[in-house]
């Protein structure tokens, strides 16, 4: 999956766990070990390696606690 998507993809899920005033980072990050294949977070944090271009900063602070393979 192309890093385009993925960043487009965890950027609309940051921006519903902000609106849900919770602790958006770690909601973040639980849904995507939960709900994203492995091949798709190990391309998100490879992203995240390379700069991470175009990501919220929620976002980019749940990849950023996501386990490493």
């Amino acid at each position: 999956m192309q890093a385009e998507k993925l960043v487009r993809m965890a950027n609309q899920i940051a921006s519903f766990f902000k609106a849900q005033g919770s602790n958006a980072p770690a909601e973040v990050a639980d849904h995507l070990v939960k709900f994203w294949d492995p091949r798709m977070r190990k391309a998100i944090l490879a992203h995240v390696d390379q700069g991470g271009a175009g990501l919220d900063p929620v976002a980019r602070q749940a990849v950023a606690l996501l386990p490493r393979p």
